[in-house]
């Protein structure tokens, strides 16, 4: 905790140059926010220097969860520090959600923000879109601390890839990775003709995932710039993907990118939902046209466009705005409801359930087919040409129903607080799948400041239990978890 209190305050530090560079009058706070979250990270260190350095399954899981935790709770001293965000409930909530990459916002005026501040939201999105964690397994290490329980804890799901044996360096050059498609986004928007300061920004959020912006907004304060739009499609993608891919791809070997099962499906599921979508826009909704710029189509390429940025954004659950795609006809705002439940690829920054394991819970349960009509047979799961382990299936299985009961939970809890219905099941929609946009009062281009308090830090949860899948969470509170074995 002491040491990613440390690393929290050093990125405190960077926003806090950012502010002193554009004079915005918010640098004091930010510093003193930095100082006060180092002292205590390194108090914490030193009090708990003689400590057994050894990290169990059960401590990995509790160091995971109350380490966001941690972050999130000290991420808002900027906040409050400056007096931008007065109240504690907003403050968290506006962490919280940068943290997990969901991108929720309870600002109704984010452009009159100093722009220290607006950085550290973006910064918040691009420490928690890696993992927090597997930033610290690449230190823990020098501390004489095994990381590979806590990547188990970051990790739950079926993806185990890795790309060196110690998972140190398999951090590190994920890690890499990261830091390389994030400078060379910023570069293209800079040169497509974004501030440099916007650019930044936007690529902090578009490779975690998160969708905070520094315009009100959102994406569509460039709809007359559409090659700005489309660099941002193209590296919303590369974050939805498996980030062991990138890898594999800049070591030469393409053929395994594309023969790997994951992959196929997302790239296929955004081609068909964009083609689907885009037919119903252009012969029954209106979007934002482009005028007198030479790539321009008329309505089809607009049509095109709008359409694949909200769905790849939704589907990577990065929530970027381009347009209102609630305000697309009835068949649409279902459409993109239940695209928030799919989520990017195992192994990448976005949240939601993920393509992997949407691929095994149908192909086994295409197979119950067979097997109720050879139940003495022995009928595998295969996954990329390997037989996949029942002890996996059972596990997808169970996280898919977890996360189903969450949902209706959340939407019940909402609904509670008098909520109505649509923005109920909409904001723990969105929560849980770490999206951002959602639906009713929560529309793409509103926020969440109309929620009560109770809601925003109910909200706020859904949010670390979806970033964390679920488990991580979850398992915390039940009994026999802190029993003595």
């Amino acid at each position: 905790m002491g040491l990613l209190l440390l690393c929290n305050g050093g990125f405190m530090l960077l926003a806090a140059l950012v502010s002193g560079i554009y004079d915005d009058g918010a640098t004091l706070s930010i510093a003193l926010a930095a100082i006060t979250t180092m002292f205590i990270g390194i108090f914490a260190m030193f009090y708990t220097k003689g400590h057994k350095k050894e990290v169990k399954r059960k401590e990995g899981y509790i160091i995971v969860t109350f380490g966001w935790l941690v972050m999130s709770f000290s991420g808002m001293l900027p906040y409050l520090f400056s007096g931008a965000i007065p109240s504690v409930t907003n403050a968290f909530f506006e962490t919280v959600s940068g943290y997990t990459t969901t991108g929720a916002s309870i600002l109704d005026d984010i452009e009159v923000l100093p722009k220290g501040l607006l950085f550290w939201r973006s910064l918040t999105h691009w420490i928690g879109g890696m993992g927090i964690i597997v930033l610290a397994i690449a230190i823990l290490p020098l501390l004489g601390i095994g990381g590979m329980q806590l990547f188990a804890a970051e990790a739950p799901g079926p993806s185990a890839d890795k790309l060196h044996p110690r998972i140190t360096d398999t951090a590190k050059r994920l890690w890499l990775i990261y830091v390389g498609y994030t400078l060379a986004e910023t570069l293209l928007l800079k040169l497509a003709g974004m501030s440099f300061f916007d650019a930044i920004n936007h690529s902090l959020a578009t490779l975690s995932t998160g969708g905070f912006s520094t315009k009100n907004l959102s994406v569509a304060y460039w709809n007359d710039q559409p090659m700005i739009q489309y660099i941002i499609i193209v590296f919303m993608f590369l974050a939805g993907s498996n980030f062991v891919l990138s890898y594999f791809a800049f070591k030469g070997k393409v053929q395994r990118v594309l023969r790997d099962e994951e992959f196929r499906y997302y790239g296929g599921f955004v081609v068909i939902f964009t083609l689907v979508s885009a037919l119903v826009v252009y012969f029954h909704a209106e979007v934002p046209l482009t005028e007198y710029h030479p790539m321009v189509l008329g309505q089809a390429e607009s049509a095109f466009r709008h359409t694949l940025f909200q769905v790849i954004s939704v589907i990577t659950t990065t929530g970027f705005v381009s347009a209102d795609f609630t305000s697309w006809t009835p068949f649409m705002t279902v459409f993109f409801f239940g695209l928030m439940f799919l989520g990017g690829s195992a192994g990448s920054t976005s949240g939601g359930i993920k393509v992997m394991r949407h691929i095994l819970i149908i192909k086994n349960g295409l197979l119950e087919f067979k097997r109720t009509l050879h139940p003495n047979a022995i009928i595998p799961v295969r996954y990329n040409n390997k037989t996949v382990k029942e002890k996996i299936v059972y596990n997808i299985i169970a996280f898919f129903v977890l996360y189903m009961l969450l949902f209706i939970i959340g939407a019940l809890v909402l609904g509670a607080m008098g909520i109505d219905f649509v923005t109920a099941i909409g904001g723990s929609a969105s929560s849980l799948g770490n999206v951002g946009p959602a639906f009713g009062g929560l529309y793409p281009l509103s926020n969440f400041n109309g929620l009560p308090d109770a809601g925003k830090w109910w909200c706020g949860f859904l949010m670390l239990a979806g970033r964390l899948e679920l488990f991580t969470v979850l398992i915390l509170l039940t009994p026999y978890f802190w029993k003595r074995t």
